[in-house]
Formats: C-alpha cells, structure tokens, sequence
C-alpha cells in the first residue's frame, strides 16, 4: 500500500494499493492513469505532503485516523469517528 501525508501533521489523509499511479506535483496530485484520471487532490501538493510507499494498512485505516510517523502507525488523539452518529440533547 501507498500513502500520502500532510507535512505538517503527519496524518495519513489517502492510501491507495500499490500498483495505484500517484503523481505529486508542484499545484495538486494526480491519481490513476494521467490519460484518464481517477481522482485530482486539489489541497495537498508536492510542498505540502508526502507520498509514502510499501507500508503495511492497519486493518481500520480511515482518512486522517492515523499518523504515520517513522515508520509506524500512530492514532491521532484527536480523531472522531464521521461515521458514528452523536447524539445531542436539546433542552
């Protein structure tokens, strides 16, 4: 697997299987095929994340649950769940 990285957090925003075309570039990233493109990332670029190659998916990788930092998986502390209804109480 593949990941990309914003710089300033470490935190892993995509991750893609290996034989996925990631082209970082100077404006934007391109993803898939350049003749016929699966995905353009228009908020991350080549100045401000990093793609990260040959690391191992933690089971219950979702964007920006994890930083990948060193090497290794880390789980943000901060991470909420979007999928997880929160409940409110109105008075």
């Amino acid at each position: 697997m593949k990941t990309i990285i914003q710089n300033s957090t470490n935190c892993s925003k995509y991750l893609f299987a290996d034989d996925k075309q990631v082209n970082m570039k100077e404006t934007h990233i391109e993803i898939g095929d350049p003749s016929a493109l699966d995905v353009i990332i228009a908020d991350m670029n080549s100045g401000n994340a990093t793609l990260i190659e040959n690391v191992i998916e933690p089971d219950d990788w979702y964007g920006c649950k994890y930083n990948y930092i060193n090497g290794a998986w880390e789980l943000c502390h901060d991470w909420v769940d979007p999928r997880v209804k929160i409940e409110t109480t109105e008075t």
